[in-house]
């Protein structure tokens, strides 16, 4: 079922006022900005970008809009912060390579895009629609700004450590990130490439654990535990840092301070349905739409 839903696109569907596109791989916010002017201009994006998250669900009547509320400040951080990409040329050799392993989590993937400059946000409004690129999990060939298709949990990282590999072989000195959903580690595809990662001291990638404790239909702990979670990579000879995953100056710090000799693990503590009081924390928002009564409200507690 689709619902007819428009709330304030022309503000939803937008920049920051703090934020301007720019052309080349610089990210939109210096590095010479101030952390807190940073931290307000990405907080305020993020805002941006939920509300089209939610917008897009509602209207497609599917979608997990838990997930993607838990991963956007990560997403608004990495995308307009820090990585080193250009929506006018998305296959340029020197960018930063980034994969959503848990592509379920699409939407919000593709509001951060949209607002990137990779394709117009009016595209936005054809979520899931048929025929449309933008799918329920990214599709590289379809969508500008997707490095891999993911959905398949557990293939995200070996993706990333095949390009991490590949950027030392070639000398490069471009970056790979990984998001992970936590309820993913439950994968063993993932710990093959942690170890191998660690064994060749990958410090060019940065895996990124969306660490909301919830998965499908469970708690991550009451389903297969995962703490403790910070020792477990650094036994496979990761650097790891623990950060608020919604604290957008923390996440910043995590994914740029150097860590020489060793691939980076941040565990970023977040909240599924961050933002929306009777979204938050609840299992049963993992793969949920809102009704049209429910987007109105939602709409009004994103601010």
């Amino acid at each position: 079922m689709h619902h007819c839903i428009n709330i304030h696109a022309e503000e939803t569907l937008s920049l920051s006022p703090a934020i301007t596109a720019k052309a080349g791989l610089a990210p939109p916010l210096p590095t010479t900005l101030g952390a807190d002017e940073r931290a307000q201009s990405l907080k305020a994006q993020a805002t941006l970008i939920r509300r089209s998250v939610l917008e897009m669900i509602g209207r497609a009547g599917l979608g997990h809009i838990g997930g993607d509320f838990s991963v956007t400040d990560i997403l608004t951080t990495l995308f307009f912060s820090v990585l080193r990409v250009d929506p006018t040329a998305p296959n340029s050799q020197l960018r930063d390579r980034f994969i959503l392993s848990k592509g379920h989590c699409s939407a919000a993937l593709y509001s951060t895009l949209a607002m990137r400059g990779f394709f117009p946000v009016a595209e936005l409004k054809t979520f899931l629609a048929p025929l449309s690129p933008l799918n329920g999990h990214p599709n590289r060939r379809k969508t500008p700004g997707v490095e891999a298709n993911t959905g398949p949990l557990g293939h995200g990282l070996p993706i990333g450590v095949g390009a991490a590999i590949g950027a030392k072989l070639a000398k490069a000195d471009w970056r790979t990130f990984v998001v992970l959903g936590d309820g993913e580690l439950q994968e063993g595809s993932n710990w093959e490439a942690a170890m191998c990662a660690g064994h060749r001291g990958l410090d060019n990638l940065v895996a990124v654990i969306d660490r909301n404790r919830l998965q499908q239909g469970a708690r991550t702990e009451d389903t297969n535990r995962l703490e403790p979670l910070g020792d477990r990579w650094r036994a496979f000879g990761w650097d790891v840092v623990t950060c608020d995953g919604h604290d957008h100056a923390a996440l910043y710090e995590a994914f740029t301070v150097a860590h020489p000799g060793k691939p980076r693990c941040v565990i970023a503590n977040t909240i599924k349905g961050k933002g929306v009081s009777f979204i938050e924390d609840r299992v049963e928002w993992h793969h949920k739409a809102p009704t049209a009564e429910q987007v109105e409200l939602a709409y009004k507690e994103l601010v």
